[in-house]
C-alpha cells in the first residue's frame, strides 16, 4: 500500500472494545470476532492507520498493583458507578511478552486481523515500550543485569522510585521505570541503556513486534535518548534509536515509527529516524487559547510540520469534549487536522464522549452520542479524504486588519493546500470567543482577471470573487467566535454573456466592510457568507 503524505491515524483500547463487544454479542469476543462491518466503517471515514492499544500480554503484578493502589480506585469508583473488581485488568504498558494476550486470541487472531485490515487499505500500528518491562518479566528473573538498580539509601529516601526483589539468588533493588519529572510507575522496572546487550535484546524485541504489524507507537520515546537518560540515572548510554530503526527497516522498509515525544525533543527524534512525532505542543497552545503561539508553532519549517502527530485526544490526555466548550472544540479540529502531518484521532472522540478511561480498566460508562459533534466529524473527515489536503502543498496565510483599529485580525489562523493542476482549499479560523472580521491575503497570482466561486466544503456557504480584488485587498471574512471555513476554489466561474462587466464593477465598488446594514455581498448581488 502507498504511504500517504499526510494520513490519518484512529486509535482503539482493544480491551474496552473488545469488551464491549463481549456484552453485546453475551459472550467472549476476541480479534477474529470484531465485524466486518465496524472494519468497513473505519474505511469508509478515511482511516489509512488503525492502532490497536493494548494487545501485549500482561501480568499479575499490574493487575494487584492496580487493585490495591487507593488512588487509582477512587478513579474507577468515580468513572463507573457500578465499578466492580473484574473491571480492573493493570496498564496495558506493563507488558510481559511482545506476544498477543490470549484473551485476544493471540497472534494468529492478530494475523487474520491485519489481513483483514490491509485488504480495506488500513494499516495496522500496535505498542512499543522501550523504557521498561512489567516486574514480572521474564528478564527479571533471567537478566537483572538489564535493568537500573540503586542502592539501600534509594530505597529509604525514595520508595517510590525503588522497590526490593528478592529471589533464590538474594535480593536486588530496582528501579521502577519513570519519567523523571514524576514519580515512577510501581508496576514496572526500569531498563538500563548503558547495557549493549540490553540494547540488542530491545532491538530483538523491536523486530519481532515488526513482524506482526505495519508501525509501532513509541512510548515515551525521548527517555532512551542518551543525554536524557544520563540526566535521568547518571548512566552513560549509546544511542539506540538510529540503530534500532536500522534494523529494522533493513527488514521492513516501508515500515512506520511514531514516537511519543515532549520537551522540544521532536526534531531530535526525527533527525534518528522517526517518520511521525507527537505534537503536544500545538495541543497545549489551543487548550491554552494562545492564537499568536499557535500561529507561531505553524511558522516552523514543513521537514519539520510535516512529521508531526496531530491530536486533540488520546488516552494520556482529557476528551476534547470535556476539554474544550463544544465552539472552541470544533474550531480547535480544524485548526488541527488541516495542519500538516498526522491526523490522529481516538475512539469516542468522534461521538463526542467526555470521560477519558484509565488503561488499567476493561469497560469506561455508557455515554450519550453528542449528534452535533459526531455530525461536524463527519463532514471534517470527509474533507480530510480530499486529495488536496492529503497530498498538496500547504503555506500559511496572512491575515490584515479589516479597517483601521480593527485588531480581531489578529486571532484569524488561515492557511491553504495547493496543488499544481491548480485545486486549491484555504482554512480559515476565528480562534477567540468574540466575533472578528480581517482580509484574507491570498499570493495565488493565477487568480487575477477572473471570476472565482468560493465553495464551503465544511459549511454551506457559495459566492463568487472577483480575482483581481482577491490579490489586491484580500478576500473579506466575518466570523463569529470560533468560526470557521473551508473553502475550495478550483475552476473559474464562465462569464456571463453580458452581465461580466456590471459585475466586475459592482464587486469592486463601495468595499468599505464598515458600511452597516449593506453587506458587499448583497450590494454586488451574490450570495452573503453563510457562517461556519
Amino acid at each position: 500500500m502507498q504511504q500517504l503524505t499526510y494520513p490519518t491515524l484512529y486509535q482503539i483500547n482493544t480491551r474496552v472494545y473488545l469488551g464491549k463487544l463481549s456484552r453485546n454479542r453475551g459472550t467472549v469476543s476476541t480479534l477474529d470476532d470484531i465485524p466486518e462491518c465496524d472494519l468497513d466503517a473505519l474505511a469508509e471515514k478515511g482511516f489509512d492507520w488503525i492502532w490497536l492499544l493494548g494487545v501485549w500480554q500482561t501480568g499479575s503484578v499490574g493487575w494487584e498493583q492496580a487493585r490495591s493502589s487507593s488512588a487509582l480506585r477512587r478513579e474507577f469508583q468515580t468513572l463507573l458507578p457500578d465499578f466492580s473488581e473484574e473491571d480492573i485488568v493493570g496498564s496495558c504498558f506493563a507488558v510481559v511478552d511482545y506476544s498477543v494476550h490470549p484473551d485476544f486470541g493471540g497472534d494468529a487472531a492478530l494475523a487474520r486481523l491485519r489481513a483483514r485490515l490491509n485488504a480495506k487499505g488500513i494499516k495496522l500500528m500496535l505498542d512499543f515500550m522501550p523504557n521498561h518491562t512489567a516486574q514480572d518479566h521474564p528478564w527479571v528473573r533471567q537478566h537483572p543485569e538489564f535493568y537500573v538498580t540503586g542502592r539501600e539509601e534509594d530505597l529509604t529516601q525514595a520508595p517510590w522510585n525503588y522497590a526490593r526483589r528478592d529471589d533464590s539468588r538474594g535480593s536486588l533493588i530496582l528501579a521502577y521505570g519513570r519519567d523523571p519529572n514524576f514519580p515512577g510507575w510501581s508496576d514496572t522496572f526500569q531498563l538500563n541503556y548503558g547495557n549493549p546487550a540490553l540494547q540488542e535484546a530491545m532491538i530483538g524485541a523491536l523486530q519481532k513486534i515488526a513482524t506482526r504489524c505495519d508501525g509501532v507507537r513509541c512510548d515515551m520515546a525521548m527517555l532512551i535518548l542518551p543525554e536524557v537518560f544520563e540526566r535521568t540515572w547518571g548512566i552513560k548510554a549509546a544511542p539506540f534509536w538510529p540503530k534500532a530503526i536500522r534494523a529494522v527497516r533493513d527488514a521492513h522498509p516501508d515500515f512506520l515509527l511514531m514516537a511519543e515525544v515532549y520537551w522540544d525533543l521532536e526534531w531530535t527524534l526525527q533527525q534518528q529516524g522517526f517518520d511521525y512525532c507527537y505534537d503536544k505542543r500545538l495541543y497545549d497552545r489551543l487548550r491554552e487559547g494562545s492564537v499568536r503561539l499557535v500561529r507561531e508553532h505553524l511558522t516552523a519549517d514543513l521537514d519539520f510540520q510535516n512529521r508531526l502527530v496531530r491530536f486533540l485526544e488520546n488516552h494520556d490526555e482529557p476528551r476534547a469534549a470535556e476539554a474544550f466548550p463544544p465552539e472552541m472544540h470544533r474550531a480547535a479540529a480544524m485548526i488541527t487536522f488541516f495542519s500538516p502531518g498526522l491526523r490522529f484521532f481516538h475512539q469516542g472522540q468522534l461521538e463526542g464522549n467526555q470521560k477519558r478511561i484509565p488503561v488499567q480498566l476493561r469497560r469506561g460508562p455508557e455515554e450519550p452520542l453528542d449528534e452535533q459533534i459526531r455530525d461536524f466529524y463527519h463532514r471534517l473527515l470527509a474533507c480530510l479524504k480530499d486529495d488536496v489536503v492529503c497530498k498538496g502543498a500547504w503555506r500559511l496565510l496572512e491575515t490584515v486588519a479589516a479597517w483601521e483599529g480593527n485588531d480581531t485580525f489578529a486571532h484569524f489562523i488561515a492557511y491553504g493546500w495547493s496543488r499544481p493542476d491548480g485545486a486549491r482549499r484555504w482554512v480559515v479560523v476565528n480562534d477567540a470567543p468574540y466575533p472578528g472580521q480581517c482580509y484574507l491575503r491570498l499570493p495565488f497570482p493565477e487568480l487575477a482577471g477572473r471570476i472565482w466561486r468560493l465553495q464551503d466544503r465544511i459549511g454551506s456557504a457559495v459566492y463568487d470573487r472577483n480575482g483581481d480584488d482577491l490579490l489586491n485587498t484580500g478576500l473579506y471574512l466575518d466570523l463569529p467566535a470560533w468560526g470557521y471555513h473551508l473553502f475550495s476554489i478550483d475552476e473559474p466561474v464562465p462569464p456571463p454573456a453580458r452581465s461580466q462587466t456590471r459585475l466586475s464593477i459592482q464587486m469592486r465598488r463601495n468595499r468599505n466592510p464598515k458600511t452597516k446594514n449593506d453587506p458587499t455581498e448583497e450590494r454586488a448581488g451574490l450570495p452573503r457568507v453563510q457562517r461556519g
